[in-house]
């Protein structure tokens, strides 16, 4: 598994980006993996937040065909994503963690859900905090979990009103990002959550809010004379702390509503119910 994760560092960030995209919508139970079915089936990959922005699905398909070969009807998909999520950060010198495994699938999806639960790159400090508040996580967790963002890149659509219109931002930094995201156009161009080091995992992310250097207006609202700004410095100075903290907070993350026992089920194919 590590090796099909691992075969480029964009896709680590893809990885866990599922993985968080999953839990948050319904709890862990790779309802973010199915595909629409014509007008019978909509899930949840053309949700605001996941159209042309997840990806990995196919790591994860691969992962799935070798598992089955092995063990058919064993391993389910929901376990396997919170897997690859951990190997992905370990492979780029992030920590390690043990999974809790035993999770099943689910046979549903909900984009209405994915679009009303997923923390957007607008969103304010109280409304962060509250929405992983409705999830069982903390501030602390919060924080953490935006840690993340160390790795991986970002579409311009989602930092154009920062880069133009915020004022707690570095000024050659926000000139660096408008030229590669225009008033109008250029959508899709892309640019590096943590411009010190995008393909390794570690607490520049938190040093460059600190510098106000926070791409989305999401991140740098953790650092805006706000509750979490203590937090923040004490991550920026400690990778250690940082990354001890976030495969914590990923366990945690990981416990939201799994489906068990006779719940749901174990898809032979990720993208579809059995």
């Amino acid at each position: 598994m590590s090796q099909t994760v691992n075969n480029e560092p964009r896709m680590g960030a893809s990885i866990l980006r599922l993985f968080f995209h999953d839990c948050f919508v319904n709890g862990c139970d790779a309802s973010v993996l199915l595909d629409d079915v014509g007008s019978s089936f909509v899930g949840e990959k053309t949700a605001l937040a996941n159209q042309n922005s997840a990806r990995g699905f196919e790591v994860i398909d691969t992962i799935k065909t070798q598992v089955e070969a092995s063990c058919n009807g064993t391993v389910s998909c929901a376990d396997i994503l919170a897997l690859a999520a951990r190997d992905a950060v370990f492979l780029l010198r992030g920590q390690s963690w043990t999974v809790p495994l035993g999770r099943r699938d689910a046979r549903t999806a909900s984009k209405s859900a994915a679009d009303s639960q997923l923390p957007g790159p607008g969103f304010n400090l109280s409304t962060l905090i509250s929405m992983f508040d409705a999830k069982g996580l903390s501030a602390r967790d919060m924080t953490v979990l935006s840690g993340s963002h160390s790795i991986g890149q970002a579409q311009c659509i989602t930092f154009r009103n920062r880069i133009y219109n915020d004022a707690n931002i570095d000024a050659t930094f926000a000139a660096t990002r408008r030229a590669n995201c225009p008033t109008t156009g250029g959508n899709s161009n892309l640019a590096p959550l943590d411009i010190q080091t995008v393909n390794q995992f570690d607490n520049n992310y938190f040093q460059n809010l600190i510098a106000r250097r926070g791409l989305l207006h999401s991140d740098q609202e953790l650092f805006n004379n706000g509750s979490q700004d203590a937090l923040v410095r004490s991550y920026s100075q400690n990778n250690g702390l940082f990354v001890s903290d976030f495969a914590a907070a990923m366990v945690r993350m990981g416990n939201i509503s799994p489906l068990t026992g006779s719940n749901g089920e174990i898809r032979t194919n990720c993208r579809r119910v059995n």
